[in-house]
């Protein structure tokens, strides 16, 4: 293949997947504006419009799903789900998902797990290596002391910080996320992400025979449009 066929491949791939976080995070903005179109008054709201702005998500389609949320504007009904299970080398795995359909869902996170060499438990199996915690995203930058950020994190609510390649991940009680998100942003730091999330408090270690079906498990959930968010309880090596 060419080099041009190369570079277009490349951004039809990037499209694909761009076009599949805007069906997320859409479907995120009509369940969160349920609860109220005003995201000054739902938090909930106001991360997943954040969220879609990030990626670029156009006004337009925003104000739409806030309208289909409300019931301003006709739209579809979306269930929450959650399921758990193994993945290769038992490593803890839960799925949630918001979808119009609840039998084609779970078919399909059940065919996921047997194919890629896990196997789809019952409610409560795995949950409890977890907890729900609030996370908040402040990506790294020069101009960022890591001791500052951390105090400033703290005084804000936080429960701890940990630090990775390009970001910092403050973790917190799930139903403190909003004033400890609101207390970082005040203290001059930019938020990339806020939202809860299953945290793992019990770590697996994956098999090196098993990292690639793990990866392929992992991956194949994430892509698929219903599935919101996919917790698991190991560090996964990045892949080469």
């Amino acid at each position: 293949m060419g080099r041009h066929g190369t570079i277009a491949g490349r951004k039809s791939a990037q499209d694909a997947k761009r076009s599949a976080m805007f069906t997320k995070y859409t479907r995120q903005i009509i369940v969160a504006a349920k609860n109220g179109g005003d995201p000054e008054f739902n938090f909930t709201l106001r991360a997943a419009i954040d969220k879609a702005k990030s990626i670029g998500m156009p006004g337009s389609n925003i104000e739409r799903a806030i309208k289909k949320g409300t019931g301003e504007l006709e739209g579809e009904s979306y269930e929450e789900l959650t399921f758990e299970g193994y993945g290769p080398s038992g490593v803890a795995v839960i799925v949630e998902a918001l979808t119009d359909n609840k039998n084609r869902t779970a078919s399909f996170v059940r065919s996921t797990f047997d194919k890629n060499g896990g196997n789809l438990g019952t409610p409560g199996c795995v949950s409890y290596m977890f907890s729900r915690k609030g996370v908040i995203l402040v990506e790294k930058t020069d101009d960022i002391d890591e001791d500052e950020l951390m105090m400033a994190a703290l005084d804000a609510g936080a429960e701890d910080m940990k630090s990775d390649d390009d970001s910092f991940e403050i973790l917190c009680d799930a139903p403190e996320l909003s004033a400890v998100t609101d207390g970082v942003k005040a203290a001059g730091y930019e938020v990339v992400q806020s939202e809860v999330e299953f945290v793992a408090s019990i770590d697996a270690t994956v098999a090196d025979e098993d990292v690639k079906s793990l990866r392929k498990l992992i991956d194949t959930l994430e892509d698929n449009d219903d599935v919101q968010k996919v917790a698991f309880n190991c560090d996964l090596p990045e892949e080469e």
